[in-house]
């Protein structure tokens, strides 16, 4: 049987509203050798109809069928039947450009280093855009290179995850998608890391991410603050923070106490404190003092950054740059 250059992996589940426009969207793009493998996990709508149908016109498209087992399983469900050796994952009510997997494929092609690789995105329908997504998508949007993602990379998940293309490869060597109690994609973006594979971004702007009241991001547990949180501390408790049983905060307020309790419970402690409000030094939380920022120095121990302001990081940095603080050594953005 011949192997495809792309298999696009797209898990659904009484998508019956969207599906047809994602569908074409796929049949519109303009490098046509993939195939397009689909996880119905226990649709009870039209959903296996249209890919019926669409299956009886396209022999590019297999269809798998789940008694809805949930996301993570039918994610590697079509893991496995992927035969091509860059995976595209797509979601049954998104939109693809016409050129995002000719530009996609092109990019790994020349980059044989780059193991994932994503691309610009915009939310639709915009109408009811609350500012939070917005600022979500701009500063996704900004992070292009490899540095540029990895410095960012515990601050918030930086792939859109049915917009990237990867290397079937290393998704195999690190196991496929884990069900953890937190975001599947998150997780893996962290696990891929960690192994030392390079991220990259096109600028352009190639996915389109449907906003919808029901969209798994905004219902399911796994994609809370609180989940997003306890991911962030085991990978880092497993990377960073390996060996210690104490971090500093910078940041000691309503965030940076959500990170206090949820460091106690993976058994890391908080030493001290550092926040750039002179009314809080001096201050004892939970057992630890709350200290001046011109008392951190180089080499102190790890360190993460945890205000929650919008904004502030850029100024942390910039406060940590002129105490000769080198980022990822010394400390880490975590939010």
């Amino acid at each position: 049987m011949r192997i495809p250059a792309i298999s696009i992996l797209m898990p659904v589940r009484n998508e019956e509203k969207y599906l047809r426009a994602a569908l074409a969207s796929l049949q519109a793009q303009t490098f046509t050798d993939w195939e397009l493998i689909v996880i119905d996990d226990g649709s009870d709508d039209s959903t296996p109809e249209i890919l019926g149908a669409e299956a009886q016109h396209d022999i590019r498209l297999r269809v798998f069928r789940s008694p809805g087992k949930g996301l993570v399983p039918a994610l590697n469900a079509g893991l496995v039947n992927c035969k091509a050796p860059l995976v595209a994952r797509m979601d049954g009510d998104d939109v693809c450009h016409p050129r995002r997997l000719e530009l996609q494929e092109r990019f790994l092609r020349e980059n044989p280093e780059v193991g994932l690789l994503a691309c610009s995105f915009r939310h639709f329908p915009r109408q009811h855009l609350k500012i939070g997504m917005l600022a979500y998508e701009e500063w996704q949007n900004s992070l292009v290179g490899h540095e540029q993602i990895r410095r960012d990379l515990f601050v918030e998940s930086p792939f859109v995850h049915p917009g990237v293309v990867m290397r079937k490869d290393i998704l195999d060597a690190v196991g496929g998608y884990r069900d953890m109690g937190w975001a599947e994609d998150y997780d893996l973006w962290l696990r891929l890391a960690a192994t030392g594979c390079r991220f990259a971004r096109l600028p352009e702007t190639l996915f389109f991410w449907r906003d919808r009241p029901e969209r798994s991001t905004r219902t399911m547990a796994e994609y809370t603050a609180e989940a997003f949180r306890r991911c962030k501390v085991h990978h880092l408790k497993n990377g960073y923070l390996s060996g210690h049983e104490a971090v500093t905060l910078i940041g000691a307020g309503i965030e940076g106490r959500a990170w206090r309790k949820a460091l106690a419970e993976a058994g890391i402690g908080v030493n001290r404190w550092v926040d750039l409000d002179p009314r809080k030094v001096g201050m004892v939380l939970h057992g630890a003092p709350v200290v001046a920022e011109h008392s951190v120095e180089p080499g102190s121990g790890p360190m993460l950054v945890t205000i929650g302001t919008r904004g502030s990081r850029n100024l942390v940095r910039g406060w940590a740059e002129g105490r000769r603080l080198t980022e990822g050594i010394d400390y880490i953005c975590v939010t």
